[in-house]
C-alpha cells in the first residue's frame, strides 16, 4: 500500500523479513541512524522484494525497529528468482556498506557465480555481438575488468578478492573474520597463497572422487575422499602457520613505532641518569628480573623459571649456554651471515631450522617440533625481528629468557607485549642503560632485590 502524503510505499514493519546471510550489524552505524531517523526521517526507505525479503537496509530497518515503528517505507523489486534478488543484495552491500577485503572478496566470488549461472559472464571469445542457440545476448555479458570497474576497483584487485575467497580455508577464513587481518589485501594474500598444493591436491582427489561415485566405484571414491580429506587438513595447518606469522610480523611492526614514540625523552616520567649496578646485584622491574653477573652461572639460572616460551639471545664468544634448550621451549640465537654453521657445529642444542630475518640470521632450536614460517620475514631492526620471535613463539604472560641483554630490546618488547622477562649481563653498564631504559618507559622504579 502507499501512503497518501508519500510517494513510497509503506508496509508493516513486521512482514519485512532478513534472510541469514546478511552481514553482521554495526551497532554504532544503528545508533547514528536513530538520531538522524529520530530528526529528519527515514530519508533512504529499504528495499524488499514481492514478498518483503529485504534487499538492503538492515541498519535503516534496525533502526526504525528500535524507535519503535509499526510501518516502514520501502521500495518493492519483483524478482523472478533468487538468484536476481541476491545478485541485487550483493551490490547493495558493494555500493553502500564498508566492507573488510574479506568480506568484499567473498562478496565477489559470490556475484562471480551468480553471474556465471544467469549467463551475464562473457566466456573465452564472447563479445556483445555473439550469439548463443542463434539468440542475441540482451544485455551483453560483462567481462572481469567491467564488473572490477563497476565496483571501483582495478581487474588485478578484483582477481586477487576472489582467490582470496576461494583459497583461504572456511575455518581459517572464520578465525580471520573479527581481526585486524581481514582488512589487508596483503595479509590475505599470504594466508590464502600458504598451503596451494595441498589445496591443489585435494581439489584434484575431490574431482577423482565425483568421478567414481558416478561410475560406481565405491572403493575408489573412498579412496580419493581419503587423500581428499588429508590434503584439505594439511591445508589448513598451512594456513593457521601463515596467519601465526602474518600476525607476528603486523605486531612486531607495530610494536617497535609504539616503543619507538614512547622511549623519546620527552616523555620520560622517571630520572634516568645512570642507574648504579654491581656484579650479583639482582633487580625487580615489578614482574621482570634483570641479573648483573654471569648468566651462565648457577646463580642466575636458580633464578630462571622452569617453563620459559622463549630464550632469544645474540651469539657472544663467551658462550656457556646450551642449557637454555632445557629452560625454554624454543631458542632463538641471532648472529650474522656465516656464523650460524660454525655455531651450530660446536654447541650441543638440537637445531631445527634457520631463517633470515630482516638482515640477521637467527638459529631455531628446540626439543620438540617447530613449524617452519614462510618466507620471506619482511622485518628490520634488532627491535622488530625480537618482536616478531616474541609474538610467533609466546603468548600474553609467557616468559621469556635473555641471557645478553644488549640494550634493552628484548626488555622493552616484553614490557610492551605482556611477557616476562628474565634476563641478564655480566656487562653492568648495559645492565644499567637496560633497567633505566625500561624506567623511562614506564615512569616506574626497579627495586634491588636484598639477599638473605
Amino acid at each position: 500500500m502507499k501512503d497518501k502524503n508519500l510517494s513510497m510505499p509503506v508496509v508493516a514493519i513486521d512482514k519485512v523479513k532478513v534472510g541469514t546471510n546478511r552481514r553482521p550489524l554495526q551497532q554504532e552505524k544503528v545508533d547514528k541512524l536513530m538520531e538522524s531517523i529520530k530528526a529528519n526521517g527515514l530519508l533512504n526507505p529499504i528495499t524488499v522484494d514481492q514478498n518483503f525479503n529485504l534487499i538492503a537496509g538492515l541498519h535503516r530497518l534496525t533502526a526504525c525497529q528500535l524507535l519503535g515503528f509499526e510501518r516502514i517505507e520501502c521500495k518493492i523489486v519483483t524478482y523472478n528468482d533468487t538468484d536476481r534478488m541476491r545478485l541485487a543484495e550483493i551490490d547493495e552491500n558493494l555500493i553502500r556498506s564498508e566492507l573488510s577485503a574479506l568480506e568484499r572478496g567473498e562478496l565477489w566470488l559470490e556475484r562471480d557465480k551468480i553471474m556465471k549461472r544467469l549467463k551475464l559472464r562473457a566466456q573465452s571469445g564472447d563479445n556483445q555481438y555473439s550469439r548463443r542457440g542463434g539468440e542475441m545476448i540482451s544485455p551483453p555479458v560483462k567481462t572481469t575488468l567491467e564488473l572490477a570497474k563497476e565496483v571501483g576497483y582495478t581487474e588485478r584487485t578484483f582477481q586477487q578478492g576472489k582467490q582470496i575467497a576461494k583459497s583461504i580455508d572456511p575455518e581459517v577464513k572464520e578465525m580471520i573474520k573479527d581481526t585486524s587481518l581481514a582488512k589487508s589485501p596483503t595479509a590475505l594474500l599470504a594466508v590464502a597463497r600458504a598451503g596451494s598444493e595441498a589445496r591443489e591436491r585435494a581439489e584434484q582427489a575431490e574431482k577423482a572422487a565425483r568421478e567414481a561415485e558416478l561410475r560406481h566405484e565405491l572403493a575408489e571414491t573412498e579412496r580419493q575422499s581419503r587423500i581428499a580429506a588429508a590434503a584439505r587438513v594439511r591445508q589448513r595447518e598451512l594456513q593457521l602457520l601463515a596467519v601465526q606469522q602474518v600476525s607476528a610480523q603486523r605486531t612486531a611492526k607495530r610494536e617497535v613505532k609504539q616503543v619507538q614514540r614512547q622511549t623519546q625523552p620527552e616523555t620520560a616520567t622517571v630520572s634516568t641518569g645512570i642507574l648504579s649496578t654491581t656484579p650479583g646485584d639482582c633487580w625487580l622491574l615489578e614482574r621482570h628480573m634483570v641479573y648483573c653477573g654471569d648468566t651462565s652461572s648457577p646463580k642466575f639460572i636458580n633464578y630462571l623459571p622452569s617453563n620459559a616460551a622463549l630464550a632469544v639471545t645474540t651469539y657472544l664468544p663467551q658462550w656457556h649456554h646450551d642449557y637454555l634448550v632445557d629452560e625454554a621451549r624454543v631458542v632463538a640465537v641471532l648472529n650474522t651471515e656465516g656464523h650460524i654453521h660454525q655455531f651450530c657445529t660446536h654447541h650441543q642444542m638440537p637445531f631445527r631450522f634457520e631463517l633470515l630475518v630482516g638482515k640477521l640470521y637467527v638459529a631455531i632450536f628446540s626439543r620438540h617440533s617447530i613449524p617452519e614460517p614462510h618466507r620471506p620475514i619482511q622485518i628490520e631492526g634488532v627491535e622488530g625481528i625480537i618482536a616478531y620471535l616474541v609474538s610467533l613463539y609466546t603468548q600474553q604472560g609467557n616468559f621469556v629468557i635473555v641471557p645478553f641483554l644488549g640494550y634493552g630490546e628484548a626488555l622493552i618488547v616484553c614490557e610492551r607485549m605482556g611477557r616476562i622477562c628474565f634476563a641478564g649481563d655480566s656487562r653492568e653498564e648495559l645492565v644499567s642503560k637496560s633497567i633505566n631504559r625500561w624506567q623511562q618507559l614506564t615512569g616506574k622504579r626497579a627495586v634491588k632485590t636484598v639477599e638473605t
